[in-house]
């Protein structure tokens, strides 16, 4: 794959460089601020771009906006020492978020998972700009003890409201992330469903609607023992929504 490689910081670029390089990659151009990766990526036309956050001039997230603004965007892999953008760069479009000094072993896995986007999934992330198109990201991104996680959609259960977190349980366990409810209902459409103002499931799991006591609703989920309250306001809709599956 033809790849450019952004760094403001001489030796990170050089060891990600080496790296790209010995694994059979062609890096076709260097830079170090946002505006040199732009230019870059305009005249080489890469597959890929490495492209850390904090730089002078324009950073790495403003960088990956322009970036999907034009006609064949690269995919894009963050590499930064900081775990905290990790949300927002996937808000950015990115496929891969890495932190310094990057693992050998995940940059190759990152390379791999650029170098299977199709012609299509390309053409989705152009899409992104407009708010009306239908997104294609498959994780969250979460942070935790260990770092930055990413959660597949598809392992998650359920998401809830927790003060001013959002608390999403997964096939692993539970961990807390800064998007609304409203966020992710709108991203990911038909796949989530709300079913009270504080959650919204995974229909993928939806087991059952069942009555408890005082006329009141619950779902039950496929792979869990727990349950989650369904409002008033929400039992119409979401029995619509159980008869048409």
């Amino acid at each position: 794959m033809r790849i450019v490689v952004c760094d403001d910081e001489p030796l990170a670029r050089e060891r990600l460089v080496r790296i790209v390089q010995e694994s059979g990659h062609q890096v076709v151009a260097q830079a170090t601020t946002g505006k040199e990766a732009i230019n870059a990526v305009k005249e080489q036309q890469p597959d890929v771009i490495l492209l850390d956050i904090r730089m002078p001039e324009m950073d790495g997230v403003n960088c990956a906006q322009g970036l999907n603004k034009l006609q064949h965007p690269p995919a894009i892999i963050f590499v930064t020492a900081y775990d905290h953008y990790a949300i927002i760069a996937f808000k950015a479009n990115a496929i891969g978020y890495l932190l310094k000094p990057a693992n050998k072993d995940e940059l190759l896995e990152a390379l791999s998972k650029a170098k299977n986007l199709n012609a299509a999934q390309l053409n989705e992330i152009r899409k992104l700009e407009d708010p009306t198109a239908r997104p294609i990201r498959e994780h969250i991104a979460a942070r935790t003890h260990r770092g930055v996680e990413l959660i597949k959609l598809e392992d998650i259960y359920y998401f809830t409201a927790d003060q001013k977190y959002v608390k999403v349980r997964h096939k692993e366990g539970v961990v807390l992330i800064d998007d609304t409810l409203k966020e992710l209902e709108q991203e990911f459409g038909d796949r989530l469903f709300r079913v009270h103002r504080n959650a919204i499931i995974n229909l993928s799991f939806l087991d059952y609607l069942e009555t408890v006591d005082s006329g009141q609703y619950q779902v039950r989920f496929k792979g869990i023992d727990e349950n989650l309250a369904v409002s008033r306001r929400h039992l119409p809709a979401l029995r619509e929504k159980i008869q048409s599956m």
